[in-house]
């Protein structure tokens, strides 16, 4: 009798964590870090998910440059140094340095300097090849072979069916070779001089792509701090954030941020959302843009979907099946519109969005199980987040009907404690050390007791009016008790939280869901633990992200290793994570405000600064943000007192 085959495996993502990545969404390249783009692997130079050039070998007095260093020297270029020894002089000293500026527009500057006591006629060569494979083809290891190349007037060109590159050169060489893919020069260098070769990569003949793609809605905001990682934090931060904007194609002016790179350059709504939430302290635009397109794709109709935002699955570990993403982004639209009001979003901007809203919440209450608690997806397991994010778009959704004179408020309201007084009696596993909270329940009642990051987010309870926060799902005691356990070993592990604390089976450190740190997950822990009051736990995340930041040259991968920080230990990386990704940026940005405990109701005019008491981090100031659309500024003291220097005239302090 047969045996049916087995199933074929999934491809698996080839590593990126030792790459530098520049980006300016949709243009990404991928170097190693001596710079020479081989041919093999993920190396490449890309614009929208296709490879424009995978081969770019540089050879000088023809001998590859010796790699020195490579680096980001910002989130859309990197550069390389390297050098080389020409046998022109005795010793073994190199007697020519090269300095390769490459861009994410798909431009590189290559200088080539003499520190020769002579003249030196130098023979340079770039070899160029491509196959104009999908990023998706060459991450399954099925890009194909290179193309045959064609000479264009100062440079290379390759083309298939549907797709063209050309690199030109200026000045353009002395020799192209299009059979061997090779530009070569002829230059004299006088002693010190230094001479420079442009390359420009594009997709067609003529025109050239634009290194920003769209009109950048962040605030260019600045932190300084005692400890100056911060300061490098905030603005690689916001750096990063940035480079991951795109035009939504149906109204290029609307921009969301790309989920993250190299992978996922494109629209996952529920991290488009949170990072909007998470940088509106940079002002409301990014905020509303992602509400307009997200709004664009929610499902109308009257089925069971109707006024869903659409999302794929996402893998939840090997404790539970996938999880939705479009139910995460469906909670999260009310309670991002809420809030982006609070920070000032203009009430032009904000109304028209409000009828959306309305559906997330009518499919919110369609939605709901007989157990009254939200399956995701249905039928499925009750995840605790998902009932955290259904509390709060219910208590934020409320705010906002009140705001516009609609119906339902208080309707809301009731509903939002009828789900507290379940998920207290329902969810909570009482024992012996205090008790902890489930991470789900199954469909049949029973609880999955695993104490995951996801429970931070049941302390994120949103933002009302007048300074205010909503109500949390779990009581001050139980909450207490919460603090307690993120800021054990168990789940703190000294660089940011796990996913999934370490005594649990199926415990992974590189597990995305199953043990590793995520970010953004860690900064919802610390912004929550803040303003319920537990300090001390929300100060030594804090403290453990910026140090993992600092490891990652402050651009936070979505997610890394969880293992114990010991002793002259570094944070380890995921080797398929993206980095820079939005979440994860926008992170960075949510933490340090957490940590200077920013509450705005622009409606109102008033904003209050509750500032994480200890000043874990010293004295800090952020300025360049926005309230109420104008610049906003604070300090906090080395004691922990916050002071407005900055603020639009209309806002009190108060609340």
């Amino acid at each position: 009798m047969a045996h049916p085959a087995p199933p074929a495996p999934r491809p698996e993502l080839p590593p990126v964590h030792g790459a530098v990545i520049c980006v300016s969404a949709p243009c990404l390249v991928i170097s190693p870090e001596h710079g020479q783009l081989t041919g093999h692997g993920m190396d490449g130079i890309y614009h929208s998910g296709r490879r424009l050039l995978s081969r770019c070998v540089l050879r000088v007095a023809g001998r590859d440059p010796v790699a020195v260093q490579g680096r980001s020297t910002g989130a859309d270029r990197a550069a390389f140094t390297a050098t080389v020894r020409t046998g022109a002089e005795a010793g073994p000293d190199p007697d020519i340095g090269v300095e390769r500026v490459r861009h994410a527009d798909g431009t590189e500057r290559i200088v080539l300097r003499s520190f020769n006591a002579r003249p030196l006629r130098l023979p340079v060569e770039v070899l160029l090849g491509t196959d104009l494979a999908d990023l998706a083809a060459v991450a399954a290891g099925r890009a194909g072979p290179e193309l045959p190349a064609g000479v264009h007037a100062a440079g290379l060109r390759w083309s298939t069916g549907d797709a063209q590159a050309v690199t030109t050169a200026d000045p353009a060489p002395d020799d192209a070779l299009a059979s061997a893919g090779l530009l070569r020069w002829q230059l004299e260098l006088q002693p010190g001089e230094s001479r420079t070769i442009e390359l420009r990569t594009t997709r067609s003949r003529t025109s050239r792509a634009p290194a920003g793609q769209v009109a950048n809605p962040l605030a260019d905001a600045r932190a300084e701090c005692d400890d100056p990682r911060a300061e490098a934090w905030f603005r690689t931060s916001v750096a990063d954030l940035g480079a991951l904007l795109l035009r939504d194609r149906e109204e290029p002016a609307d921009a969301f941020a790309a989920a993250g790179a190299p992978w996922r350059i494109g629209l996952a709504p529920a991290e488009a959302l949170w990072a909007a939430r998470m940088a509106l302290p940079l002002g409301t635009g990014l905020a509303a843009a992602t509400l307009r397109t997200l709004a664009r794709t929610q499902t109308g109709g009257r089925g069971p979907d109707a006024g869903k935002i659409p999302g794929p699955l996402r893998g939840a570990g090997p404790q539970l099946p996938p999880g939705c993403t479009g139910t995460e982004a469906t909670l999260a639209f009310p309670a991002v519109l809420a809030e982006a009001r609070r920070w000032g979003l203009p009430e032009p901007e904000a109304e028209p969005l409000l009828p959306a809203a309305e559906r997330c919440l009518d499919w919110l209450r369609s939605a709901l199980g007989g157990d009254g608690f939200l399956a995701d997806p249905d039928p499925g397991p009750r995840r605790c987040e998902t009932q955290a994010h259904a509390h709060r778009a219910a208590l934020l959704g409320a705010d906002l009907l009140d705001a516009y004179g609609r119906p339902g408020g208080p309707e809301w309201r009731e509903w939002a404690a009828a789900l507290r007084a379940r998920f207290r009696q329902r969810f909570w596993i009482d024992g012996p050390d205090g008790g902890r909270p489930a991470a789900a329940l199954h469909p049949d009642g029973r609880p999955l007791p695993r104490l995951t990051g996801a429970a931070a987010h049941l302390l994120d309870a949103g933002l009302l009016g007048g300074g205010r926060l909503a109500p949390g799902l779990l009581d001050p005691v139980r909450a207490e008790q919460l603090a307690r356990l993120l800021g054990a070993p168990a789940m703190d592990c000294g660089w940011g939280l796990r996913s999934m604390a370490v005594r649990e089976p199926g415990h992974n450190p590189f597990g995305h869901r199953s043990g590793a740190v995520r970010p953004h997950e860690s900064a919802v822990a610390v912004a929550g633990l803040a303003q319920s009051g537990f300090e001390k736990e929300a100060a030594a995340l804090l403290r453990g992200l910026l140090d993992a930041a600092e490891g990652f040259g402050y651009r936070l991968p979505e997610m890394y290793a969880a293992e114990q920080r010991t002793a002259g230990s570094a944070p380890l990386p995921h080797p398929a994570a993206c980095r820079p990704a939005a979440v994860a940026a926008a992170a960075g940005i949510h933490a340090l405000a957490a940590a200077a405990g920013i509450r705005p109701d622009a409606p109102a005019g008033t904003v209050a600064v509750s500032p994480l008491p200890g000043a874990p981090l010293g004295a800090l100031r952020l300025s360049g943000l926005r309230v109420a659309g104008e610049p906003f500024a604070l300090r906090v003291s080395r004691l922990g007192l916050g002071m407005v220097e900055e603020a639009a005239d209309a806002l009190q302090l108060g609340g």
